[in-house]
């Protein structure tokens, strides 16, 4: 009778044993989605980009034939090459280098009247063909050390292009370290550089809204058992995101102080994204975002005080896909 009156703790000591066996044991929900990229992986993408524009400048010397309206159209088919992803150039480890080539490169550019910068735009694009850049994404989706078409990158209209398509490729990249797991929100930021007007940040705001098949997003075939060794029902998280400028301190930009301007006025913007990221391999299979962007910019020369005055409204939209691996034949031919 003695051992009887301890039975019952006994067997509450056991249950709670086995229940944190079993917790202990349970799998995570979380899943970590920075790009598992080997050695020689060859990725292939179509990015799609396309931005309409009405503006107003106000300088000394007034045009009345100056372009008011534009629209850009951007089609590229990108060929990334993983070329190492273990540590360079003192880069942290897990970093990552991608050579990207541009298969195909092409432009449209309409405008109401006619616009010398905007006229060069097609060239710019087509001399893209056949060219390549390297980059390294850090384990953080941190974009350094980006190298070739120097050139080209002084145009702002291809500049900001390809930023546009290396940040979004590296979307997954800026995922939690620790992890997501379904219903899971996050927020993030980015600076805008090579704008008028200093301490812009595109806010961002995302949240892991499901799992579902990668091919099943919208009818369009995808490409995740073609370009990567992944079953035709492959899951893949699908991730919202909306973002918003805001700014931080009103400082002048340096490369605008340098040449003794001054710049004022306000930069707002907004938008979202919806992506596509494969669970197993944590590469982008599809991206599509919109974004509208509203200027209102004075810049003022600190020697002569002479003035210019723009007012701009811009939306975009864009599209990156993965597309299917070319067959050993097709990757051999010139």
């Amino acid at each position: 009778m003695r051992h009887e009156r301890y039975f019952p703790a006994a067997v509450a000591i056991v249950g709670l044993a086995l229940l944190a066996l079993s917790l202990r044991a349970a799998p995570s929900s979380r899943v970590h989605l920075f790009p598992k990229f080997t050695p020689g992986q060859t990725l292939r993408y179509q990015i799609e980009t396309r931005t309409s524009a009405n503006s107003k400048m106000e300088t000394p010397i007034e045009n009345p034939e100056a372009a008011s309206k534009s629209k850009e159209t951007v089609t590229l088919v990108l060929r990334l090459e993983i070329l190492n992803p273990l540590p360079a150039n003192n880069d942290p480890t897990g970093s990552v280098r991608i050579r990207a080539t541009y298969e195909k490169s092409s432009a449209i550019f309409e405008s109401d009247a006619y616009d010398p910068g905007g006229s060069s735009i097609p060239d710019q694009y087509k001399n893209l063909d056949g060219r390549s850049l390297e980059y390294t994404i850090e384990p953080d989706g941190q974009l350094v050390h980006i190298a070739g078409l120097d050139d080209l990158l002084a145009n702002r209209s291809v500049a900001e292009n390809v930023h546009s398509w290396m940040n979004g490729l590296s979307s997954s990249a800026r995922v939690p370290k620790e992890g997501i797991e379904v219903g899971q929100k996050w927020s993030s930021e980015r600076p805008i550089e090579g704008v008028a007007l200093g301490g812009l940040i595109w806010r961002n705001q995302s949240t892991y809204l499901r799992d579902e098949p990668c091919n099943s997003t919208d009818g369009t075939p995808k490409a995740a058992a073609t370009a990567q060794p992944e079953s035709a029902s492959a899951s893949c998280a699908v991730i919202v995101t909306q973002f918003k400028i805001n700014r931080n301190g009103d400082a002048t930009p340096e490369d605008y102080a340098r040449q003794a301007l001054s710049t004022s006025g306000t930069w707002t913007g907004s938008g979202g994204s919806l992506e596509t990221i494969s669970l197993s391999t944590g590469i982008l299979i599809r991206s599509t975002q919109t974004a509208t962007q509203n200027m209102d910019v004075q810049i003022v020369s600190t020697r002569s005080g002479s003035k210019m005055h723009y007012v701009g409204h811009v939306e975009s939209q864009s599209e990156i896909s993965l597309l299917p691996a070319l067959p050993p034949s097709a990757q051999t031919q010139p």
